[in-house]
């Protein structure tokens, strides 16, 4: 009985479909109250074929979502909640991940490029030095973005150029393009028996092919990268119904079918929305593989000066008004972790980063730069890598922990700094969300760098959260409101700076020293001698001093066999 009385008093229930790089998670939460009652995550496999490339398996990453929902409805089942209460599914995903599939097989064909990528490299090049002045913000009137390989429309024209299956396919008319939000609903829709291909305005906005301002795919960008528009995904809101659940009877998530997907948003723009962000001005920053902060800037696009992004933030019905945000993106936060893990083995778990940085409380002098994929935001520089500067025989591993927490903390300084420059108005507080934030060091650090308050919410998926919210809010569904006075008021955890001002100056102006010695590190688009190979004279310097020491040897040569001769 008081189950049954528990099944009632919960109401209407919203699910998410949260798809990150390294993780998935399917999260149900309550529509009245905002609590989050069951959950499952299954992490993702990355592989890395070539230096600099970054793939993952399409259909890895919909099996991981169907075993998130299914290990999720097992658990509400034992909590005795009814699955039958969940009345819309929400998607939120990894943006700018490239996906080309056949519409007939329903098979992908190819891996899915993911955002780190850098095999595009030479083809920003090439683009960027068509372009007038070599200006990298060439398209950025209409898209809001530099060219980049950070962008999915630089990945999709590669798939083109390089994939003999994707050519023919696109040739055939059987290619189907999106970024992971596109493949999940058509696959969950139906998929080649009717899958519904759509993206939302905050995806489309990450592609360099959608024009912000007539929020539609351009015609023009299009025929700049050379992309066949018929391949694109339908534009729709980010809070609509897109299509009805259709699984398969034999999966414990079977009831869900017919549930309306009805909430699409990029993990960023997710998370804005999860932290309530509504207001002109109010900004939160995300701590994932990655690190974003963005800022609500209202219903007008506001183009920075200072290297940060113009792009959609959401757009929650199809009669509503587009909102806009600046952003700064950071392309390696929780990725350090990883790599100190996997690739160092210094760490055995996530969790003993912390533990091992405070240990010693800094990072004596260590400063650590992760441009492992360049620098994004707000130096947008490709060529720039990886460095540890700093380095004494007193140096260990526990102030290389450090150093790599305090590096995600003057990243976010940099994006801050370029932010309140843009906007001519400084935040007094940030607020935070992400799986990091679970790291109390990282979170002290933060203010401590910043010289302001940081504020975490005591639940920290709030990118679930934000797609849940505009699944629930959808015309036709509307179990969820997204008025001022009915939004439920959030508990967080504020960390106040514990340094002082001029130790921060000082500790920031030493970091900025070492990205400089990051810049520039590889070399230019390479020169080919025919056979694909990079020659040794694509770098001049190094080309002028080999020959050179030619020179000077066959003289030196000659010289000798003229003393000989004499």
């Amino acid at each position: 009985m008081a189950a049954s009385s528990n099944r009632i008093m919960l109401g209407p229930l919203v699910a998410a479909i949260d798809q990150g790089t390294s993780s998935t998670r399917f999260l149900v939460f309550n529509a009245k109250t905002a609590e989050l009652l069951s959950h499952h995550q299954v992490e993702i496999k990355q592989s890395f074929p070539k230096e600099g490339w970054v793939e993952e398996d399409p259909k890895e990453i919909l099996q991981s979502v169907y075993e998130c929902m299914d290990r999720t409805c097992e658990k509400l089942t034992q909590l005795n909640i009814d699955i039958s209460n969940i009345k819309a599914v929400g998607v939120t995903n990894q943006r700018e991940t490239t996906l080309v599939w056949d519409k007939e097989t329903g098979e992908p064909l190819y891996n899915a490029i993911v955002w780190l990528d850098l095999r595009t490299q030479s083809t920003v090049e090439r683009l960027i030095n068509k372009t007038p002045g070599r200006n990298k913000n060439h398209l950025k009137h209409k898209t809001g973005l530099p060219i980049s390989t950070y962008f999915s429309a630089v990945k999709l024209r590669w798939l083109m150029d390089n994939v003999e299956k994707v050519h023919e396919a696109v040739l055939s008319h059987r290619a189907m393009f999106g970024t992971v939000d596109s493949w999940l609903i058509w696959c969950l829709t139906g998929g080649k028996k009717g899958g519904v291909h759509c993206t939302d305005v905050t995806n489309a906005s990450r592609t360099m092919l959608f024009n912000i301002h007539t929020m539609d795919w351009d015609p023009e960008l299009c025929k700049y990268f050379d992309i066949p528009m018929e391949i694109l995904p339908k534009v729709r809101s980010s809070s609509e119904i897109y299509g009805l659940m259709n699984i398969s009877s034999n999966l414990k998530s079977g009831p869900l079918t017919g549930v309306p997907i009805s909430g699409c948003l990029g993990d960023q723009s997710a998370a804005l929305v999860g932290q309530m962000c509504f207001k002109d001005g109010q900004a939160k920053n995300t701590y994932g593989t990655g690190c974003f902060l963005l800022k609500n800037v209202g219903t007008k696009p506001v183009m920075s000066d200072h290297g940060l992004l113009t792009t959609v933030a959401y757009k929650l019905g199809r009669d509503k008004p587009a909102c806009y945000a600046l952003e700064g993106s950071v392309a390696i936060a929780g990725a350090v972790v990883r790599w100190l893990k996997d690739n160092l083995g210094i760490i055995q778990t996530s969790t003993e980063l912390e533990k091992l940085a405070a240990d010693v409380g800094t990072s004596y002098g260590c400063y650590f730069v992760p441009a492992f994929s360049g620098l994004y935001a707000p130096y947008w520089e490709p060529s720039a890598r990886g460095i540890i500067c700093g380095l004494t025989q007193f140096t260990n591993r526990s102030h290389l922990a450090f150093a790599a927490l305090e590096a995600v903390c003057f990243q976010t300084r940099e994006i801050l700094d370029a932010m309140n420059q843009d906007s001519g108005i400084h935040l007094s507080q940030l607020q935070v969300d992400g799986g990091m934030t679970s790291n109390r060091l990282l979170m002290q650090l933060q203010a401590d760098i910043l010289c302001i308050p940081v504020v975490k919410p005591s639940m920290p998926e709030t990118t679930a959260l934000g797609a849940a919210m505009a699944a629930g809010a959808a015309e036709g569904v509307s179990v969820w409101s997204l008025n001022p006075e009915d939004l439920t008021e959030v508990t967080s955890e504020k960390f106040e700076p514990q340094i002082n001002p001029e130790e921060s100056e000082l500790r920031y102006a030493r970091w900025k020293k070492a990205v400089q010695r990051a810049m520039n590190w590889e070399t230019t688009e390479p020169v080919n001698n025919g056979n694909e190979e990079t020659s040794i004279f694509s770098s001049v310097p190094l080309g002028f001093y080999i020959l050179g020491s030619m020179f000077m040897l066959i003289g030196a040569k000659y010289i000798a066999g003229q003393c000989e001769s004499e």
